[in-house]
């Protein structure tokens, strides 16, 4: 299938970025970051040319649905939103610094999907659960949501990198050197957490209302459930501790890295766990 073979393409691609925005931190030079971005655009543009036909074939064969339906295509996807907020987010600052960071979470995905079995590849009928109008709704807010808090969680690393500039020395304190201030990357860190809190809400809300008509309850207490609400309440805490205690710094960085933590159980943990949603681990 055309869509899986540039998919496995674009996998060696966002290899060569990573590799790229590496050597930009090891030789200083701006040229290989610049190389490193358009890298990490072409395999983007080549991504959604593989979603866009994968969404094609469906339609082809009759089955007719978005590349949303299973884990392989969830992976994907996820690599998709994460790489286009960090490209946004790139262009927005004019800095290539959380490159080196964010590269791994798109690339790790991508290269898992690639090694799953054939059957997970191929485009398959929905199961009667996810035969919906609410499946690209829900699924999108959710995994922009993460996207969102990948990018988030990329900065908190480097907020805390950051933080001890003065103590470094060789490569990593180069790296430091080219990370914008610690006033700016807390910012962008806030902004991301906002964007990524608001897109988990409505991903909540709009699969509770799916939930009442896919299963009669608004809400099972699924694991799915269960953990998409922890990991709700713990960026629900890191806002409030930033915004009613002025929070900054170190404390929201480590809220962010255990928040992402969560959304992390929440996608891949509890798909091992019997549940409402255990179909996702397909």
């Amino acid at each position: 299938m055309t869509s899986t073979l540039i998919l496995s393409a674009v996998t060696f691609v966002y290899f060569g970025a990573f590799l790229l925005y590496l050597l930009r931190v090891i030789t200083n030079r701006e040229a290989w970051g610049v190389a490193a971005t358009w890298t990490l655009l072409a395999g983007f543009a080549g991504q959604t040319i593989a979603l866009a036909l994968r969404w094609i074939d469906s339609y082809r064969l009759g089955i007719g649905h978005a590349p949303l339906s299973n884990f392989y295509e969830s992976l994907v996807f996820f690599a998709w939103a994460t790489v286009l907020l960090y490209l946004l987010t790139e262009w927005r600052t004019r800095s290539r610094s959380a490159g080196i960071l964010v590269t791994p979470p798109a690339l790790i995905c991508m290269a898992y999907a690639s090694f799953s079995p054939a059957v997970s590849s191929r485009i398959q009928p929905l199961i009667p659960a996810l035969q919906s109008n609410w499946l690209i709704s829900h699924v999108v807010s959710c995994f922009l949501g993460y996207a969102a808090f990948t990018i988030a969680f990329a900065l908190a690393i480097m907020s805390l990198l950051k933080q001890r500039e003065g103590t470094r020395e060789g490569l990593t304190k180069r790296f430091l050197h080219l990370l914008p201030d610690g006033e700016a990357i807390d910012e962008l860190l806030y902004h991301n957490v906002v964007f990524g809190f608001i897109l988990l809400t409505m991903g909540i809300v709009t699969g509770s209302v799916w939930a009442h008509h896919a299963w009669g309850s608004y809400w099972s207490w699924d694991p799915k459930e269960t953990w998409s609400l922890v990991t709700w309440l713990i960026y629900a805490v890191l806002l409030h501790a930033r915004l009613v205690r002025g929070w900054r710094g170190g404390k929201i960085a480590v809220l962010c890295i255990l928040g992402f933590a969560a959304v992390l159980f929440t996608y891949f943990g509890v798909n091992y766990l019997p549940g409402l949603h255990s179909y996702l681990k397909s």
